[in-house]
């Protein structure tokens, strides 16, 4: 016999990771115990909530595998310091006229051939507190220029986020990479617009410079750094390209050895994988974490009870897909929790309404960009640090870093919801 879980019990369950991680309990944890108390309560039994959980963490399991070897081409971008020379490259040939922009470019570039967001953000943070020093920026500029960039790199990205989309809806990931392209272009120049807002409208404050975490590595040369990202792009595209699949699995990793050998770096290639992997596993941690939730929901009727409200306010079914990412994100305060459960838990529905995988796919992704950096994730707090930025200062950038994750997930829905 199937399990059914109540609405009630689901959102309890939610509620209770929530503020157990806000309450600084570890996110893998509390979202296990939210999603044991909402199949309790939703009237699983202990053995079918067990069985619910499991199932929803088997479930993500193709998509942590692929999270964990892209992890090969993340340790190289970061430790061979190929990261901070892109980053350096794209400002100091933009130059400082066009200093908040170059900020914005140079993190959304970095997100999108495969950095984390939030290493994007504070490898970046270095380049931007001396430039900020410089022309008198105030933080809350430079720090939102860097973050606007980094998240409308991340829609485009090969990062975690965009595997478990592109995994739970079927799609090829190169696919859901261009998808949201127009979107992220969107969200590019809203961050820009902002940004100079915001340096206009704050007071020149004192920047102190921070260390990098590459700044006694001889950078490598622009193409060097670049190959790696290039080449797992190429390998990823061949499918659309060629109708050659070459699965993320393999992909990524290339990319990463490729760019180690052309930097002459391979007698460090297992530094460089260590590192990665070090990086990866507290993803990969949360999204088992991630996946016990989502098997709650996704045996709930709580996909039902959105399209009756929905339906209830006259409002188009294709709504379910951004409205199921900005919900998860906020839940879990990121992007990458956020797009697997919505896309693990409503894909089904949302592809039953008529919306195809694609659209499904970017709709639920753009849509996890829009409250993924509330206080109770780690996003929020790793990028304060990144500046040296109070938290009071921080909180006050929340509205603005809205507006960027809104901006893209009205373009990418109108996009592939009404125009598509």
């Amino acid at each position: 016999m199937e399990v059914q879980i109540t609405t009630i019990g689901a959102l309890l369950g939610l509620l209770v990771a929530i503020i157990l991680i806000i309450k600084k309990i570890h996110p893998a944890y509390s979202l296990i115990l939210g999603a044991v108390i909402g199949g309790l309560v939703g009237g699983a039994g202990l053995t079918g909530t067990v069985d619910v959980m499991i199932d929803g963490s088997k479930s993500i399991m193709p998509a942590i595998l692929r999270i964990i070897t892209s992890g090969v081409l993340a340790g190289v971008l970061i430790k061979t310091g190929a990261a901070a020379k892109i980053a350096d490259q794209i400002i100091k040939t933009l130059g400082e006229r066009r200093a908040l922009f170059a900020l914005a470019l140079s993190t959304m570039i970095l997100t999108a051939v495969g950095v984390f967001v939030d290493v994007a953000v504070i490898t970046v943070a270095p380049i931007a507190l001396a430039i900020a020093k410089e022309l008198g920026y105030p933080k809350m500029a430079i720090l939102l220029a860097m973050i606007g960039g980094g998240k409308a790199g991340n829609i485009i990205s090969p990062n975690p986020n965009t595997i478990s989309a592109a995994e739970n809806f079927g799609v090829d990931l190169s696919y859901l990479m261009a998808a949201n392209l127009l979107p992220a272009i969107a969200g590019l120049i809203v961050t820009v617009i902002i940004a100079k807002f915001l340096a206009k409208k704050f007071k020149h404050e004192k920047i102190e410079e921070l260390s990098s975490e590459t700044e006694n590595i001889e950078l490598p040369s622009f193409f060097g750094a670049i190959i790696g990202p290039v080449v797992a792009i190429l390998l990823l595209a061949l499918r659309p390209i060629a109708n050659i699949e070459i699965d993320p699995l393999i992909a990524l990793p290339i990319g990463g050895i490729v760019g180690a050998l052309v930097m002459g770096k391979a007698k460090n290639i297992n530094e460089y994988i260590t590192f990665g992997l070090s990086k990866m596993m507290p993803v990969a941690i949360l999204l088992i974490g991630t996946g016990t939730v989502a098997g709650i929901i996704k045996a709930s009727t709580l996909q039902q009870t959105t399209i009756m409200l929905l339906d209830a306010m006259n409002m188009p079914a294709f709504l379910l897909a951004p409205i199921s990412g900005i919900l998860m994100s906020a839940a879990t305060a990121s992007t990458t929790s956020g797009a697997t459960i919505a896309s693990a838990t409503f894909a089904p529905t949302i592809i039953g309404v008529g919306v195809s995988p694609i659209a499904g796919a970017a709709m639920v992704h753009s849509g996890a960009t829009v409250l993924d950096h509330l206080p109770h994730g780690s996003f929020f707090h790793a990028t304060a640090g990144a500046t040296n930025m109070n938290i009071n200062s921080r909180l006050m950038l929340i509205p603005y870093e809205c507006i960027v994750g809104l901006v893209m997930t009205v373009v990418s829905t109108v996009f592939w919801g009404i125009i598509i």
